[in-house]
C-alpha cells in the first residue's frame, strides 16, 4: 500500500501545540501524512493526549512512549489508520516473547507500530558528548536499536532524530564539528553499518550529492536564515518499502517566526 511518512522532533508537544497561528495543531490539519513519528514530546502520555486533544478528535490515532526521566524524550506515534499492534521501548523476540532491554526499555526513546505491510519505528537519539559516560551511553543505545532493526522480519521504515551527522554532506559545518558528538568516527560507522545490513537512507538516495537537506538548525544567532543546519532527522528503510520512496521533503518554515520547532518535518512519499 501506499503512505506518507513524516517524522519531526517537536521539542517539547506542549510548547509546539501551544503556538499560535502556524503551530504544530495547524501543521497537522493540512499534512498529507498518513503516519507521523514524533520525538522529544517531553510529555506524559495524559499531557501529550491532552495537547494533541483536535487532533485526535479529528481521527488521529495515537500511540506514545513517555519520559523515562522528566521533561527529556518521548517517543511518538501518530496515524489516521489504527496500528495493529504497538511496541513500547527497545526488546527483541525471544520464542516468540517480547524481551525488553535491561537499560532502554523504559527511556521513552523507542516505539514502534505494525500496520499492514509494513512496520514503523520513531526513535531519538540522545545528544552525547565526546569521551564522556554520556556518549559512551549513546553507543550502547546505537547498538540497541542496531540488533532491534536486523532481527526485523518484514517491511520496516524506522524514524527520528539521530543526533547522528552521516557524512560531511549532512552538517553544514562539518569541518568545525569532526571532535564533536554527532560527527564522531564511530557514530557515522553505526549508520554504515546499518546500510551494510540492508537500509535504505531514503533521504539522501533522493538528493544524492547535494548538502543537506537540513532538518535541524540551531535557535542561535542567524542560523536558520542562513541555512546553517545539520541533517539528523532520517529515514532508514528497509525490505520492498525501502524501493517504494519516491519524492522526500523537508518541510522547513518560511522564515525563523513560523517556526514550532527547532527541527523541521521530514516527509517521504512511499508509493
Amino acid at each position: 500500500m501506499a503512505a506518507i511518512i513524516s517524522t519531526i522532533n517537536v521539542n517539547g508537544v506542549r510548547a509546539a501545540t501551544g503556538k499560535t497561528g502556524k503551530g504544530m495543531l495547524e501543521w497537522l490539519q493540512v499534512t498529507e501524512a498518513d503516519i507521523i513519528c514524533l520525538q522529544e514530546t517531553r510529555a506524559t502520555d495524559e499531557q501529550t493526549r491532552a495537547a494533541l486533544a483536535p487532533a485526535l478528535d479529528a481521527g488521529w490515532f495515537l500511540a506514545h512512549a513517555e519520559p523515562g526521566s522528566k521533561g527529556r524524550a518521548g517517543v511518538g506515534i501518530l496515524s489516521r489508520r489504527e496500528p495493529s499492534a504497538v511496541r513500547i521501548g527497545l526488546g527483541l523476540q525471544v520464542d516468540g516473547n517480547w524481551v525488553p532491554s535491561a537499560e532502554f526499555a523504559g527511556t521513552g526513546r523507542y516505539i514502534e507500530a505494525d500496520f499492514d505491510e509494513f512496520t514503523v519505528a520513531s526513535v531519538y537519539v540522545h545528544t552525547g558528548e565526546a569521551d564522556t559516560p554520556m556518549q559512551d551511553e549513546k553507543y550502547r543505545f546505537l547498538d540497541e536499536v542496531g540488533s532491534r532493526m536486523t532481527a526485523i522480519d518484514r517491511d520496516f521504515v524506522i524514524c527520528g532524530d539521530w543526533n547522528v551527522g552521516h557524512t560531511e554532506l549532512d552538517i553544514k559545518n562539518w569541518k568545525g564539528n569532526i571532535k564533536n558528538s554527532g560527527f564522531l568516527p564511530q557514530e557515522r560507522a553505526w549508520i554504515d553499518s546499518m546500510i551494510a545490513a540492508g537500509y535504505v537512507d531514503v533521504v539522501r538516495q533522493l538528493h544524492p550529492g547535494e548538502p543537506g537537506p537540513y532538518s535541524w538548525w540551531s535557535y542561535r544567532g542567524r542560523a536558520y536564515d542562513t541555512d546553517a543546519g545539520w541533517r539528523i532527522d532520517y529515514h532508514l528503510a528497509r525490505g520492498d518499502i525501502a524501493g517504494r520512496a519516491k519524492q522526500a521533503v523537508v518541510e522547513r518554515a518560511a522564515t525563523y517566526a513560523l517556526r514550532w520547532s527547532d527541527h523541521a518535518p521530514v516527509t517521504v512519499q512511499y508509493r
